[in-house]
């Protein structure tokens, strides 16, 4: 992660050229750079590697959204209609390349601790829990998916708002030139010592988690204070609006304050949840805060961040939430 950061680093360095200022839009870095560390360090391939993947799942994601905005008439994905093949066309790319970079990267990963390597120890086991070839497919393209677009947007905002902060960017910085240095790349040891960073990060998940909402399904008859829940009843979960609400949060609820989680035992357990709740919680979540924490101190280490005047303000729920029109700031050389 942290050789995959410097990379990026460094070419922000070279695009600045002589200039001590000059302007990024976090976004598209932050989306390549987590392209690749999920490709390298989940499935030991390099981002171009992967990147059909990413570009046929952005597709289908726009293809998905217009499904989910469009009546459903029972059997209507079976008509082969312009926009179903396409659907099934991609369907079928996207797994072929899945394929083709198991197959490719599955020897030299088998003994490795990544995620391939470990699912494909798991397809050798003789205990009667195997997993066969497409059901590795399937967690490929969920890790894809996830593990790509919700960090990259944490790290979007997580940078947008230590732009608008400085003090608190300030703290961080200090914090982070203190327990990992100026020059040399945070560890495993010393980033767990970064409580700014991580108060920063927690409460940019606060005020823009990835996902606004989750769903989960009642398995069994249950009361919930006064009303019935039927079993088989789907229960959306508002986590933007919990995440806002003042009742919980106090009446600056909208504002943007770290302090809040200087103490993780402040607030309640069903009151901040970016990650999910209970037994269906991400699953990828340590890897994403590890991501964010490491990338960040790296960044702070080496550049101070403005809002760019281009910028302009417009959160957009795709499929994660994003900034519809690009994140533009100024980053000066340290």
């Amino acid at each position: 992660m942290s050789a995959i950061a410097s990379s990026m680093l460094d070419k922000w360095a070279v695009q600045g050229g002589t200039h001590t200022e000059f302007e990024i839009d976090a976004s598209k870095k932050f989306q390549t750079l987590s392209s690749d560390v999920i490709s390298c360090v989940a499935f030991g391939s390099s981002y171009e590697e992967g990147k059909r993947v990413f570009q046929l799942q952005e597709e289908q994601i726009k293809l998905a959204l217009l499904a989910m905005r469009t009546f459903y008439f029972p059997g209507f994905r079976f008509v082969p209609t312009k926009k179903n093949r396409r659907r099934h066309s991609l369907n079928q790319e996207i797994r072929s390349s899945l394929r083709k970079l198991i197959e490719t990267n599955g020897r030299k990963c088998e003994d490795s601790k990544n995620l391939l390597g470990l699912m494909l120890s798991a397809s050798k086991t003789d205990n009667g829990f195997k997993m066969g070839i497409e059901e590795i497919i399937d967690e490929c393209k969920t890790f894809y998916f996830a593990g790509k677009e919700t960090t990259a947007n944490l790290l979007t905002w997580a940078t947008l708002l230590s732009a608008l902060h400085k003090e608190w960017q300030d703290k961080a910085r200090d914090e982070v030139h203190q327990v990992c240095g100026k020059n040399k790349h945070p560890n495993a040891e010393n980033l767990n010592a970064t409580a700014f960073v991580n108060m920063v990060l927690k409460e940019t998940l606060r005020l823009y988690p990835p996902a606004l909402s989750l769903s989960r399904t009642a398995t069994k008859d249950v009361k919930l204070g006064k009303p019935d829940i039927p079993a088989g009843m789907q229960l959306n979960l508002p986590l933007v609006d919990i995440h806002h609400d003042v009742d919980i949060w106090g009446a600056d609820a909208e504002e943007f304050d770290p302090s809040r989680f200087a103490d993780d035992k402040s607030y309640h357990l069903g009151a901040y949840f970016p990650f999910g709740i209970g037994p269906a919680i991400c699953v990828g979540q340590n890897i994403a805060m590890v991501e964010a924490k490491l990338v960040i101190a790296m960044v702070l280490q080496r550049f101070v961040i403005d809002v760019s005047p281009s910028y302009v303000h417009a959160p957009m729920m795709v499929m994660t939430l994003q900034p519809q029109y690009g994140a533009q700031v100024l980053v000066r050389k340290i």
